[in-house]
């Protein structure tokens, strides 16, 4: 797998997946209308926050992506409005009424040396793991078909990592479609829990949780040293 050369100083900004899902599991994405609604309130939002959205997907009823922001304390706010944008629109178009999503959204700080490449993997084979699709660039509305086939969506912004699949872009497409079908089953699992942060020691260090989210610690002021 390539490697991320670039050292991520872990100041402001993290790199996150997210997930959401509909309340009691009903599909709540259920015309092409519905999907490309839903896409264009992401590519609204994430312009609005300074959001760089590097995978996703989204399924009949739950969503996941991988991102990454300028300031994270930004991100309830993403979120917020980006679910209720969505929730306006489905009441309005299926007469619904009430909560649309269960609960609040889960969310995994990912280092990303080790792990951005692989958990952009994991998101875009979810349609594959519920046996919609052979291969994750065959399913319409994910980040899979802009790696693999070039097919631009306003929305996905490359992977700080995608040019290391090869030296020009016709076999970085084609290593990365690769990379989607080599995948590690047991690694998988690493991102199927969302309650933790997933990184070396020195990245979970510097680390806080605060409201039950993960966010970079905050760079306190040097003590003053008193000279007797």
């Amino acid at each position: 797998m390539p490697y991320c050369a670039r050292k991520h100083q872990l100041q402001n900004s993290l790199v996150y997946h997210v997930y959401n899902r509909s309340n009691a599991r009903v599909a709540i994405f259920n015309s092409g209308d519905d999907y490309l609604y839903f896409i264009k309130l992401l590519i609204e939002y994430a312009a609005r926050f300074k959001v760089n959205i590097y995978h996703w997907v989204i399924m009949p009823n739950h969503y996941h992506l991988l991102l990454e922001l300028e300031e994270s304390a930004k991100l309830s706010k993403f979120m917020a409005g980006l679910n209720r944008a969505y929730t306006c629109y489905h009441h309005r178009v299926y007469s619904t009424v009430g909560f649309l999503w269960q609960g609040r959204f889960k969310l995994k700080p990912i280092e990303r040396e080790q792990y951005l490449l692989a958990c952009g993997r994991y998101i875009e084979r979810n349609p594959v793991r519920a046996g919609m699709v052979c291969e994750a660039k065959d399913y319409s509305y994910s980040s899979a078909k802009f790696y693999c086939l070039g097919q631009a969506d306003n929305l996905t912004k490359e992977d700080p990592c995608f040019k290391e699949f090869g030296q020009d872009i016709v076999q970085q497409r084609k290593s990365y479609a690769e990379f989607l079908l080599n995948f590690d089953t047991e690694q998988e699992n690493y991102f199927a829990d969302l309650n933790k942060p997933l990184g070396s020691k020195e990245f979970i260090s510097k680390l806080v949780k605060e409201n039950g989210r993960y966010v970079p610690k905050r760079r306190g002021r040097p003590r003053r040293v008193i000279v007797l």
